[in-house]
């Protein structure tokens, strides 16, 4: 490994050890991001100057959370979906709509094709996560409606990843098991990522958790087949999922692309009971309930999926140019066993073959419906970010956004003999300004504070539905640097989904449903599918925010939402079959003769109008609990004349003061800060740099001279030095590695360390392991940051990293917590049917549009690390609901209690722990975790206190208590 020439070597050391007399050759730890520049004077002013990672957003809401990578690692999560779930109660959309799931995810502050193309990235690539408001997702081209997290990578992380994971409920019944491995690495401006997964988990049936069996079971058939063995409650599963993602930043024009390659195959199984079937004699006085033993009927689905996606970034004069495309394709196939031939069955009860309650051995095959669906899609999107005007306040942002989407899907079903056949083109565009009115760092109207308006307006031009407009208007006012106000109002139409107008139309049989006109629970058919009937749906929206940085709690926020949503025409996606929906829609909903319950239509449907409003709170905190451990103190010898071991403390006898703090790493990384965190051509603040580095930086006339301070700028930030830096890191490891390993040393370094008579010297070793291996020496950091690096492609990300986890490994080992919770509270939620007509109070119980719900829901994540130790724990709750029976004999209301679940997970990094920097523990970690740990399960009666079958708990949630292990191994 001879790739450090001796000029290199020597300044390399020196720079560890002592301040040089000219500008030292090679950059140190790099900055972090999450700390503050010292501040500067002028005269009694303080003027303190914060610096902007590369890729945050400078937007004038305030982030609602912020994290950073040390913050990420302490989650002990998995990939970067994974830190998005633990984000939950942050990036959950507060405007009442939920915004279809997932937020806007933004890369190093801009747009990719897709979420895939670095989901799968492990945790320790990111360097900082920010997530922001609804409104902030305008600026990208986004409607209002979804939140915005900004994921910041490491410009430098390589790793390669196996985890391993088991899984099942404490009482058994199935078990789950996944496998992935990945494959990372970003470096020089490029990523480029690999990766394979796949699950398994089999099957669990209603027999294997005691259910009692629903009407229509054969619980009172004289047989020896047992009708629960034969319907299960969670399906067989096999996914197999493949990924190649590639991107690359072309730092001469400013330029990136990227792009992903995404393949999966999805097979599920499922039963759906014992083929059974009620005939009727002729003359009304007999019934033969006749069900084939032993065969149950079987669904049988597979999904094969193929997607791409990528994107193109440039700079366009004072614009910001963004493409993004994302286009797949997903063949579904799904297989139905088919019913008992009913017309056989007749001719059969006819000759008297057959007895009540009859059993049937065996008959021929009646084979199997088959039901087949092909989506296609593509979507495209442009959009031209920049700042053309400038204003007393500031600059005014601009967004131009246009795009196309094309959708189409081809459905087939033996059972309809029909072939659905639905495309759809949307062409989109609109634009965005931020006018910035009042702002404190200007001075223009600064009495008022800061203040911002927000004007949004954009059409979709859809091939089957015509021309559809939206359009918002907004105001930010921040009345103090802490406290932030926003209220936007949103006017939007929105068509259907292609699936909701299309999908085939189906049948499950056999599914437990609860009749709310008897109070009985039975064994129904259900009818699933789309619905071309569907109307626009037009959207008016209200939504008001406050965030408070609260002043008295470091790293801390409230943030407080209200949401008034009316909406005309609704797509109700998969109503739910209540008394209410009956009477609203008595053609969803077949009897027989008896006014038994037989079958349901649950596919989509239109509600002529909705009211909803909701008030949500989320509070975010994260830190270090305790005070910062205090700096060393410099050894006797540390001061003027210095030597050994005081040299990497004091600044010694090379022109330090005497006694000071030491030009060690940290001095170091703080001057390579100040100048490689300014933008070229601007003065960088050089308050603390040593005297006599600033006397060489000054001119004749013995002021800054800018020449020089760039020369210095090139020395410390370019490319050669980065190259100098991560060639020192490798070679720090091995030197510090236990035991050191010498072999791979340049000739120099081996030289300086050999003794008069060649051989290695055990004390200049250990005085060069002292200088470079000393807690916070090269390559780490205290405080906020990074883990310890191990070369510039190093896979804890690069060098100028610390971990805070244990031993002595970390100059902080202070335990790192975070909190997360977010409490929503319904106020409104109303259902109308047709003007004029009645009012469905769907918080009062009558539900239209889904099942009970609560007034209350929280989402809360929080976690304690330190030492290498972490502990994790999610909770959810939903509170108390009630559902409406139809008020005729027999019928009754439903109660459904108040729920809490918390899923608490437990790991330790090995390696962290055993402080053990190589083998096979080092990155090792060992995670245990137990879901729903207080096997809690939502109790659901009718007016007299009973349980009704098709709601039994173990119905309700099979799986309870769910434990499982997890081994991942960084490489």
């Amino acid at each position: 490994m001879r790739f450090i020439t001796t000029a290199s070597v020597l300044a390399l050391i020196a720079a560890q050890a002592v301040l040089a007399q000219e500008v030292p050759q090679l950059p140190d730890a790099g900055p972090d991001p999450s700390e503050e520049s010292a501040p500067a004077t002028a005269g009694d002013v303080i003027i303190v100057q914060g610096q902007r990672l590369r890729g945050q957003l400078d937007v004038d809401q305030p982030p609602i959370v912020e994290y950073n990578a040390q913050d990420i690692k302490a989650f002990g999560a998995d990939s970067i979906a994974d830190v998005l779930e633990q984000l939950a109660p942050a990036t959950g959309s507060s405007r009442g709509r939920g915004g279809g799931g997932r937020p806007v995810i933004l890369l190093n502050g801009v747009r990719v094709g897709s979420f895939r193309e670095f989901r799968s990235y492990p945790p320790e690539a990111i360097e900082k996560v920010e997530v922001f408001p609804e409104e902030v997702a305008q600026r990208f081209g986004y409607s209002a409606d979804q939140r915005v997290v900004n994921i910041i990578l490491k410009d430098n992380y390589a790793s390669r990843e196996i985890e391993i994971d088991y899984k099942q409920p404490d009482r058994g019944g199935f078990r789950r098991t996944d496998q992935e491995v990945n494959f990372l690495t970003i470096s020089d401006g490029a990523r480029i990522n690999a990766e394979f997964e796949t699950a398994q988990r089999t099957i669990l049936t209603e027999d294997e958790r005691d259910l009692q069996p629903v009407a229509g079971g054969l619980s009172d058939v004289a047989t020896d087949a047992n009708p629960l063995a034969y319907r299960s409650l969670i399906g067989r599963i096999e996914s197999y999922q493949g990924e190649l993602s590639y991107a690359r930043a072309f730092i001469e024009s400013g330029s990136s692309v990227s792009g992903n390659l995404t393949a999966s195959r999805n097979l599920e199984r499922s039963l759906s009971g014992l083929d059974t079937v009620t005939l009727v004699a002729p003359d009304g006085s007999s019934a033969f309930r006749v069900f084939n033993e032993g065969d149950p009927l079987m669904r049988d689905k597979r999904s094969d999926a193929l997607q791409t996606s990528g994107s193109f970034n440039k700079p366009l004069g004072a614009f910001q140019f963004t493409a993004t495309a994302d286009a797949g394709v997903t063949d579904t196939r799904t297989l139905i066993e088919r019913r008992l031939d009913t017309d056989t069955l007749v001719a059969i009860a006819a000759t008297g073959a057959l007895g009540i309650d009859a059993a049937i051995p065996a008959l021929p095959d009646a084979g199997r419906d088959r039901s087949e669906s092909r989506l296609w899609s593509a979507s495209s999107l442009a959009t031209l970010r920049g700042a053309p005007l400038e204003l007393p306040a500031g600059e005014v942002n601009t967004t131009f956004d246009l795009g196309y989407d094309w959708d189409r899907i081809e459905s087939n079903d033996t059972r309809t003999a029909q072939d659905t056949s639905l495309t759809r083109g949307n062409l989109s565009g609109g634009v965005n300004l931020a006018i910035p009115v009042a702002s404190t760092r200007t001075g223009a109207w600064d009495a008022m504070g800061g203040l911002s308006l927000n004007a949004q307006a954009g059409f979709d031009y859809l091939s089957d539905f015509g021309t559809l407009a939206d359009w918002s208007l907004g105001a930010t006012w921040s009345p103090f640097e802490n406290l932030t106000f926003s209220a936007t109002r949103i006017w939007r139409e929105v068509a259907p989904g292609l699936t909701e107008l299309g999908n085939p139309v189906g049948q499950e049989f056999n599914v437990p449903t609860f009749d709310f006109a008897t109070g009985e629970s039975v064994l129904a058919t259900v009818l699933t599918g789309g619905n071309p009937a569907l109307l626009a749906e037009t959207q008016a929206d209200w939504k008001f925010s406050a965030n408070w940085e609260l002043p008295f709690w470091e790293r801390a926020r409230l943030q407080i939402d209200y949401a008034i949503n009316n909406s005309d025409d609704v797509t109700l996606v998969s109503p739910s079959i209540t008394s209410a929906f009956e009477a609203a829609f008595p053609e969803r909903v077949t009897r027989s003769p008896a006014g038994e319950l037989l079958a349901t239509d649950r596919r989509p449907v239109t509600l002529f109008e909705t009211r909803n409003r909701q008030l949500s709170f989320g509070f975010n905190a994260n830190g270090q609990i305790g005070s910062p451990p205090t700096e060393p103190e410099p050894s006797s010898r540390g001061g003027a004349g210095g030597s050994g071991a005081g040299e990497a403390q004091g600044e010694g006898r090379r022109g330090g003061p005497p006694g000071g703090r030491g030009f060690g790493p940290e001095r170091f990384a703080e001057m390579r800060k100040k100048f490689c965190a300014t933008p070229e051509g601007e003065m960088p603040d050089l308050t603390g740099i040593p005297e006599q580095m600033l006397a060489r930086l000054r001119g004749e006339d013995g002021q800054l001279d800018p020449a020089k301070v760039q020369e210095a700028r090139e020395r410390f930030c370019g490319e050669e030095a980065e190259e100098r830096q991560r060639q020192f890191a490798a070679m720090r490891e091995m030197i510090c590695a236990e035991p050191p390993r010498l072999d791979g040393l340049p000739d120099e370094v081996l030289a300086r360390l050999r003794g008069e008579d060649g051989q290695i010297d055990p004390e200049r070793l250990a005085q060069m392991r002292k200088r470079m291996c000393r807690p916070g020496g090269e390559g780490t950091q205290t405080g906020e940051g990074q883990q310890q690096g191990r070369g510039g492609g190093g896979r804890r990300g690069g060098v100028g990293a610390a971990s805070f986890f244990g031993g002595g490994r970390d100059r902080d080992p202070r335990p790192r917590y975070f909190f997360s919770l977010n409490h929503t509270i319904q106020l409104e939620n109303e259902v109308l049917l047709a003007a004029g007509g009645p009012v469905f109070d769907q918080l009062d119980g009558f539900v239209i549009a889904g099942g009970a719900i609560p007034r209350h829901t929280s989402r809360l994540e929080a976690g304690l690390f330190m030492q290498g130790y972490g502990l994790r724990l999610s909770g959810r709750y939903a509170g108390e609901a009630e559902l409406r029976g139809s008020g005729l004999p027999g019928s009754s209301d439903l109660f459904f209690g108040d729920l809490a679940t918390f899923d608490l997970r437990l790991f330790a990094d090995l390696g962290e722990v055993l402080e053990k920097d190589s083998g096979v523990l080092d990155d090792l970690r060992v995670s245990l975790r137990a879901d729903n740990i207080f096997d809690a399960r939502r109790r659901v009666t009718d007016a007299n206190g009973d349980v009704p079958l098709a709601f039994q708990p173990f119905r309700l949630d099979p799986v309870g208590r769910y434990l499982g292990i997890e081994l991942r191994k960084l490489f």
